[in-house]
């Protein structure tokens, strides 16, 4: 596992950005404005030294879990994983196609390195607290499970039982990282079903809480950091996020969140002329990441 610099964690998570991009093009289906918001957040954990992992061993069992609550964004997961070495890079094609790996909804028996099925919003708090009381159970405090939820999550009631069970049982070794990016399927979250005060909810469940921005790197790993220094509780980061992040015509559009579009309305998956003019966005983006820091 090599650890980046900030250069090339920001060089990165632009070019997984870019093969995002290209296999929901290629593969005509799936979600964009979550897999794009959550690139930082992804290549952080997998390439800034934050969490423990063995591509060539994907079950070695002195890893760190990463469980997927919100499966809808797998195409980040996906290409993070295909960076990080689990498979093949030229896999990424097969997104969604019949037979893959790489099904719309990650599939635990299908690909090495997955630790969930998922699909089902709301139950991933539930397997994810599931594995970090089983490790302490063993004697395994020092292995931590990351648990990636959506805010749109936190409207299904299992969701609250796994944060009470967590907060209960005192699982410092159990992180949550909420997509805070404000979107789901039909608009905004404070229109469909409020979920502030979010932090003091989660508080109020005994959880230690870290609002960060989610596309600072820094952040990112000053937050894991001081989650795993947190010894009597469970910890949750609330990293704000840009949907579409890095495409402006994408940025906090909750029509690419997963509603179909057209060759004239806009929506997921991009039409092959949008994904064109989303990757001319991010090339450009490359090249001035590699100017700044030369």
């Amino acid at each position: 596992m090599n650890v980046l610099t900030q250069k090339e964690l920001k060089l990165k998570a632009d070019i997984i950005r870019q093969d995002i991009i290209t296999m929901l093009t290629q593969a005509g289906s799936g979600h964009t404005a979550g897999p794009l918001g959550m690139a930082d957040v992804f290549t952080a954990l997998y390439f800034a030294g934050l969490m423990k992992y063995d591509p060539h061993k994907p079950d070695w069992p002195e890893r760190d879990r990463l469980v997927l609550s919100n499966g809808h964004i797998n195409p980040v997961l996906y290409v993070t994983m295909a960076h990080a070495g689990y498979f093949p890079h030229a896999e990424l094609k097969t997104l969604r196609q019949f037979g893959t790996r790489l099904q719309g909804h990650p599939e635990r028996t299908r690909l090495p390195g997955l630790e969930t099925t998922s699909g089902p919003l709301g139950s991933g708090m539930s397997q994810a607290a599931g594995m970090a009381y089983g490790l302490q159970m063993d004697g395994k405090k020092h292995q931590h499970v990351f648990c990636l939820v959506s805010d749109g999550e936190h409207q299904e009631g299992n969701l609250w039982e796994a944060m009470m069970f967590a907060g209960k049982n005192k699982l410092r070794n159990l992180t949550v990282i909420v997509d805070r990016n404000n979107i789901q399927i039909d608009g905004n979250t404070e229109d469909v079903m409020p979920l502030e005060p979010l932090s003091m909810k989660y508080q109020a469940f005994n959880w230690h809480v870290i609002e960060i921005d989610g596309h600072n790197f820094e952040e990112i790993a000053g937050a894991v950091g001081q989650a795993r220094a947190i010894f009597e509780k469970p910890t949750c980061i609330i990293a704000h996020t840009i949907p579409g992040k890095g495409v402006d015509f994408m940025e906090n559009d909750s029509r690419f969140h997963g509603m179909f579009g057209t060759a004239d309305i806009p929506g997921d998956p991009p039409k092959a002329e949008q994904g064109k003019v989303a990757l001319a966005e991010l090339r450009t983006l490359q090249g001035k990441i590699r100017s700044e820091h030369e």
